[in-house]
């Protein structure tokens, strides 16, 4: 069982899909392991730590390969020499990156997505939008910080006081929850608000004020494993209505909201934004998917009416190490979990194996691609 990773080839993508740690675990698995030269600069790992490991650094890293292991999925043709019917690990975006699944299956490749793990309590360890989501939340309050022009704690000096920053995390999953914690452990004084009802509580235990509709009733925002749905639109002017009064007081705005397969949902409004006080900062973490903010743009500093607005495209890669490590123990407690000892290789069940397979004996599988 040859095990390849590649030099992600994505633009602003500084993440690799594993690290010396899950290396060495993969070879006491019994699987060899073929690192592209070079896939671990931007994440600090260098060939010669991957060497070290026991991996074999190589130019040609796919060739021969059983599976391929990527932080986004890697161009069919950088899959020449792969076995027949190899298995392709990756964030393989698609929803978005569909014509690259088709040719997936025309190659005969195995596709497996790793985005679409179901949220169950024996895969938590292998989600990988959760251990980048959860960085992604602290990465943008500590960038919103260091855009904004004050400081975020009460400050009492001889000179006077200055005031706590007030910072509004709108979406309460992952990313919404680090970045509250971020954001209460840099002193500000912090609110937040979902869709989802059942979130109020989490709000409240990591100290901040929740923010939320209550004369709609009869709405939970939960979807399926645990992501927002669409809400009616009763619900949505109610949140309009609650969000334009709370959030013209804030200095900082956290945006986090994302409905899967979907465009972002839109959370701010320019017309929200011109009643915020001039630099003010927003950062967008969906801008990638269209954005929750009216103007955002990908990996730009967009100014209106005074008010920065800050999202990235790719906002993990810019915690490339950490990202790296995490996602790579997600894939290596992914694999192990199945690996079948007799066999030599891993052998998924229907629940994980069906939910995350896209493609099979040259065609598009998964019912969420076929619906």
């Amino acid at each position: 069982m040859r095990i390849a990773v590649l030099k992600e080839t994505a633009n602003g993508e500084s993440r690799v899909a594993a690290s010396p740690e899950t290396v060495k675990k993969f070879i006491a698995l019994g699987a060899s392991v073929a690192v592209q030269a070079g896939a671990g600069e931007g994440a600090s790992v260098s060939d010669a730590e991957f060497a070290a490991a026991g991996a074999e650094v190589t130019k040609d890293a796919a060739k021969g390969a059983d599976i391929v292991l990527g932080v986004q999925g890697p161009d069919p043709k950088a899959l020449k020499g792969a076995n027949p019917g190899a298995w392709i690990v990756a964030g393989l975006d698609p929803f978005g990156q569909r014509a690259r699944v088709d040719d997936y299956a025309k190659a005969g490749f195995e596709a497996l997505a790793m985005e679409f793990m179901p949220r169950i309590t024996r895969a938590q360890s292998m989600d990988i939008l959760s251990s980048q989501s959860n960085l992604a939340g602290y990465k943008a309050v500590i960038e919103a910080a260091n855009a904004y022009g004050r400081a975020f704690p009460m400050m009492m000096t001889a000179a006077g006081t200055v005031s706590a920053a007030k910072c509004f995390v709108m979406g309460v999953g992952v990313a919404g929850l680090q970045a509250i914690a971020t954001a209460r452990r840099l002193g500000a004084q912090v609110s937040a608000t979902d869709v989802r009802s059942a979130t109020k509580e989490q709000i409240q235990s990591l100290g901040a004020k929740p923010i939320f509709v209550e004369s709609v009733a009869g709405i939970e925002g939960e979807g399926a494993g645990g992501y927002a749905t669409e809400m009616s639109e009763e619900y949505q002017k109610a949140q309009a209505e609650l969000v334009s009064s709370h959030i013209a007081k804030q200095d900082i705005v956290i945006t986090t909201a994302l409905i899967p397969g979907r465009a972002a949902p839109r959370l701010i409004s320019d017309a929200q934004i011109a009643t915020m006080k001039p630099g003010s900062v927003i950062f967008d973490l969906a801008v990638a998917q269209g954005g929750n903010v009216e103007g955002s743009k990908p990996d730009e500093v967009v100014v209106r009416h005074g008010v920065k607005i800050i999202g990235w495209a790719n906002t993990p890669a810019h915690l490339a190490a950490d990202a790296s490590a995490l996602f790579a123990r997600n894939l290596y407690n992914f694999l192990s979990a199945f690996w079948d000892k007799e066999q030599g290789k891993p052998v998924l069940d229907e629940e994980i194996g069906n939910a995350i397979r896209l493609t099979h004996g040259g065609k598009v599988v998964n019912e969420r691609l076929l619906g």
